[in-house]
């Protein structure tokens, strides 16, 4: 409470009363010390009078189990806070930074994520009007076949109408001694059916043409020879249209995830394709690229480098025999970009795995190519896919229910480079265990050599006392006890 010095200069700026809280828990009483005297006058009503102690108030005592309980409470309050702000660090340093999607180079589909702007040059496409015309939708090339067709029989049926007009036919309709050019002719819409009959080849009825008007033979030619070649022309490109092998590879399916697991001691990069059509692909081959961000020595940014993925091109296993789904196989060595990539790094990466499926179609002859892509995301450590050939009576069924299908393996989830070293580690470790036995082959070959008659025996028997190099024959000359413990130290070594 705060008063004016003003009125009451003997007052100070503020009156505190001390305060002990009694009892446990929220509940708190407050009560007055005795030290000091708060009055106040109805009468006066804003009038005060107070006899302030010489000695400051004792501190007040706050419950410990109240202290306790508000502690916590404040502690839950901003628990959500402090994590908001932790996330926000680690975010900020990269400690666990939410990965972004990647956007996809080529969908699943096989489609191409990309779109061509701002071109300047588009009169190249006019160069090969051709592949322009094929490469248009549905909807476009419909319109452009029709407008074609509708264009040509219009232009030459107003030539056809403009001759019978400056020859004067129309004016003598009626005269039955006045030749025409075409027989029938009186006005736009008859020429028009007659320059439809004359380039589709449907037949001369009621009008034809006459021998009185060259000019009209000369049309005939020239519409005749135009309108075959368009003919030809558009047909050719609907057949084109029609018969593109593109539509071939909705039957091709690639899995729709990649694994990575042990294949013969090696870690290998893995993917299913199968054709599900009866007629089959051939010369089907497999390619595999690495589309992945980098940056050279130089400083320079290539934002989609393009990296082969070798999938036995120099052995050949890339030319597949695709009459049942195969698993591809991409083995991890030091040409492999997964060479120094672990099962911890993966989560972290960001990269796009491109395949490619080429083949021939066997029904028409023509190339056809499937593509498929797999982020980092979809690439599964310590999998492998499901069996789906069983073998039946007379011939092998193929269950495309398990192509997707995976299941877990146990895998190493250190690099392959890592995995090569431990490898070689073990191989040396071995190699020089085995060469230290083989060092005390000599002085055995003394020993025995020195006792003929021992020899000679064993010799008769058909057994050999000491062969070099076989540890069955060093067991007999340097005890039983002694080369167990040296196999069984090995072998915790080569354990470990």
């Amino acid at each position: 409470m705060a008063l004016e010095n003003s009125v009451f200069p003997s007052l100070p700026d503020s009156l505190s009363l001390p305060v002990e809280e009694k009892g446990e828990g929220e509940e708190v009483e407050v009560a007055a010390d005795a030290t000091g005297v708060f009055n106040l006058s109805e009468e006066l009503g804003h009038v005060v009078t107070t006899e302030t102690p010489s000695t400051p108030p004792p501190l007040a005592k706050v419950n410990r189990s109240f202290q306790a309980k508000l502690a916590e409470r404040n502690a839950q309050a901003n628990e959500p806070r402090k994590k908001a702000v932790q996330e926000k660090e680690r975010n900020r340093f990269g400690w666990a930074r939410a990965r972004r999607k990647r956007q996809r180079y080529v969908e699943k589909n096989g489609r191409c994520n990309v779109q061509h702007g701002n071109m300047r040059e588009t009169y190249r496409y006019l160069t090969d009007i051709f592949t322009t015309l094929v490469d248009l939708n549905w909807r476009c090339s419909l319109f452009v076949f029709v407008m074609a067709y509708a264009v040509t029989w219009l232009f030459f049926g107003a030539i056809w109408y403009l001759i019978a007009y400056l020859r004067g036919d129309l004016d003598h309709l009626e005269d039955q001694t006045w030749t025409p050019c075409v027989n029938n002719v009186n006005g736009f819409i008859s020429a028009f059916l007659f320059s439809i009959e004359t380039e589709t080849t449907i037949g001369y009825g009621h009008r034809v043409i006459t021998d009185q008007c060259p000019v009209g033979t000369m049309l005939l030619l020239l519409q005749a020879i135009l309108g075959s070649m368009v003919n030809a022309f558009m047909v050719g490109c609907m057949f084109v249209k029609i018969s593109q092998p593109n539509k071939r590879a909705e039957t091709l399916v690639f899995s729709k995830h990649a694994v990575i697991s042990l294949r013969d001691d090696k870690l290998c990069l893995m993917f299913r394709v199968g054709d599900l059509r009866s007629s089959h692909i051939v010369g089907a081959n497999m390619r595999a690229k690495l589309i992945k961000s980098k940056q050279t020595q130089e400083g320079e940014f290539i934002p989609l480098d393009q990296t082969d993925i070798s999938v036995g091109f120099e052995t050949g296993d890339d030319r597949l025999f695709l009459v049942s789904p195969l698993v591809i196989s991409h083995e991890i060595d030091s040409h492999s970009p997964f060479w120094d990539m672990s099962q911890s790094q993966l989560e972290k990466e960001d990269f796009e795995i491109v395949v490619i499926l080429e083949g021939m179609v066997e029904a028409t002859g023509m190339t056809c190519q499937a593509r498929s892509s797999y982020l980092a995301e979809e690439v599964m450590w310590g999998h492998r896919f499901s069996p789906m050939m069983l073998l039946a009576e007379g011939f092998f069924d193929i269950d495309y229910g398990a192509f997707h299908h995976t299941f877990e393996v146990v895998t190493p989830s250190c690099s392959a480079r890592e995995l090569s070293l431990a490898a070689a580690r073990l191989d040396a470790h071995l190699y020089w265990s085995i060469s230290s036995r083989l060092d005390e082959e000599p002085t055995l070959t003394n020993q025995a050599s020195k006792q003929p008659d021992s020899s000679s025996a064993n010799s008769k028997g058909g057994e050999p006392t000491f062969i070099v190099g076989e540890m069955t024959d060093i067991q007999e000359q340097t005890g039983q006890g002694e080369l167990n413990g040296s196999v069984a130290t090995d072998q915790s070594e080569s354990e470990a």
